[in-house]
């Protein structure tokens, strides 16, 4: 298994990322990071300080002691370019090469771009649309189409700069958002989003945004990917934000990795963004500089791109399957078993995703403890990070895990999520549940034994004949032990040849 370490600099954080690489996945191993308010002091200074200098040296060569111990294959070390700004910038480039070997690149405004974009189209399954990015200097906008980035326009104002007029005189959160409504107006790219076009807001401006726009809106999950925050809950975020006090936006719980002062220009231009744009919902993206670089290094964008959720599932499943793992065998009579009961439980199609994660992600609770995993999968599912979903599908693939066991299911638990679930959820989740044990159990010798089944409804009873390569007496011995449970969820006996 190789090793990608990925170092940032930008204006206000030293970041190392370290990846597990194996058979064209990745999985973040560890991630370590130092805040320095290195743009503010560029910006001021038009040079890195020397005591900001040694500070930055000493944490890089910390870092590199990390990244040694971790046996890593190959560095990637990126600066933004503010660095440029500075007049001594090339002195401190060679110092870090000199005392750590490490060579940093400083990426464009057009090349940071394009490197989140491929962080944009995993995290997110939008095949087609327009993204915005909010940094500290800058703010861009890119219109893409699948693995194309059709065009893009920036302006110079980002979270760290828009808050002066050209006097130097500090502006107030309405102000800002009145500055960036004029600045967005003159451009083009915005006048060629449509009512249905898929939007997409990404950065750490975006991400604390989202967090404080759950809260707002008592969003049950905490999960920032792919959360679609309303021309309502914005408004409702920006008009909270803007009446409190400073001293309070700093303790809201989980932005900690921003600046009261940068979270309101940043929640002032995102307003502005909605307006001119006229979007009526926004999706957060997690997508990150870090995360475009691994894709780019690791994995083809291009095969990514053709199903992100299959991706998605390759990807977890490569770090936690072992050599008796059959997940691939079960998710396939999984998908199997729901066309073939089609006729008894009388689901849409929406509910194919989630069980596909479920049966594929079936024993990841292993992860954590052999006992009981169903009821542990549920928190694994949940948190995995899938990308090519709704919240929703995989909060039901989470339940469809858990109810592999019915008794798992607690109704206290489920209330938890009413405002995403419904009475149908409650009701799919439970025959899913069976369906899947049952996918199980029909791979119970962990070899493909039974390839295929045909459904017979007779009466009261369901015959499900097995198609065969060898004996299948142990998986018939092991699927008939679910029949109490089909019985309870179906009304129907079930009868296994």
């Amino acid at each position: 298994m190789e090793k990608l370490a990925i170092l940032e600099l930008n204006e206000s954080i030293l970041r190392v990322s370290i990846y597990k690489i194996s058979n064209g996945r990745f999985q973040l191993a560890l991630e370590k990071s130092q805040n320095f308010a290195l743009g503010k002091e560029i910006n001021s200074e038009e040079l890195i300080k020397p005591k900001t200098k040694n500070e930055l040296l000493n944490v890089i060569k910390i870092y590199r002691k990390l990244i040694e111990s971790y046996k890593v294959n190959k560095i990637i070390a990126v600066a933004s370019r503010i660095l440029l700004s500075a007049r001594n910038y090339k002195g401190f480039i060679d110092e870090v090469y000199n005392n750590t070997a490490i060579t940093i690149q400083i990426m464009s405004d057009d090349e940071l771009l394009k490197t989140i974009y491929n962080s944009v189209v995993n995290s997110i399954d939008n095949s087609k649309g327009f993204f915005f990015y909010v940094g500290h200097d800058f703010t861009g906008v890119v219109k893409y189409n699948r693995r194309t980035m059709l065009s893009s326009q920036t302006i110079p104002f980002g979270i760290d700069n828009v808050v002066k007029d050209s006097d130097g005189n500090s502006l107030s959160i309405l102000q800002i958002e009145d500055k960036m409504k004029k600045e967005f107006t003159n451009l083009e790219i915005l006048k060629e989003i449509e009512e249905d076009s898929n939007l997409v807001g990404c950065g750490n401006a975006f991400l604390a945004f989202g967090k404080i726009a759950k809260k707002i809106a008592r969003y049950p999950l905490d999960i920032d990917n792919n959360y679609e925050v309303s021309t309502e809950i914005m408004s409702k975020t920006f008009d909270f934000i803007k009446d409190i006090d400073a001293e309070k936006i700093g303790k809201i719980k989980g932005i900690d990795f921003m600046e009261t002062d940068e979270i309101l220009s940043s929640l002032a231009i995102i307003k502005a963004l909605y307006i001119v744009s006229g979007a009526k919902n926004i999706a957060v993206s997690n997508a990150s500089l870090r995360h475009g670089i691994v894709c780019s290094n690791v994995s083809s964008t291009q095969t990514q791109f053709s199903d992100l959720l299959s991706n998605s599932l390759d990807n977890f499943y490569e770090f936690y399957k072992d050599e008796n793992s059959i997940n691939e065998y079960v998710n396939q009579m999984a998908l199997i078993l729901f066309k073939q009961l089609k006729v008894m439980h009388k689901l849409p199609r929406f509910y194919v995703k989630p069980l596909r994660i479920a049966s594929y992600l079936y024993d990841c609770g292993k992860i954590i403890n052999y006992s009981n995993l169903e009821k542990l999968g549920f928190d694994v599912i949940l948190n995995s990070g899938i990308t090519g979903v709704t919240h929703k599908e995989l909060l039901i693939a989470s339940f469809i895990c858990l109810c592999q066991n019915l008794d798992n299911l607690s109704l206290g638990e489920w209330l938890k999520y009413k405002d995403l679930l419904t009475d149908e959820d409650l009701d799919a989740v439970r025959k899913l549940g069976v369906i899947l044990n049952l996918a199980r159990a029909l791979n119970a010798s962990r070899k493909p034994i039974i390839t295929d089944i045909v459904c017979d409804i007779l009466g009261d009873s369901i015959i499900v004949k097995t198609v065969v390569e060898g004996n299948a007496e142990f998986e018939i011995i092991e699927g008939m032990k679910i029949a109490s449970d089909y019985k309870k969820v179906f009304k129907k006996s079930l009868q296994i040849i």
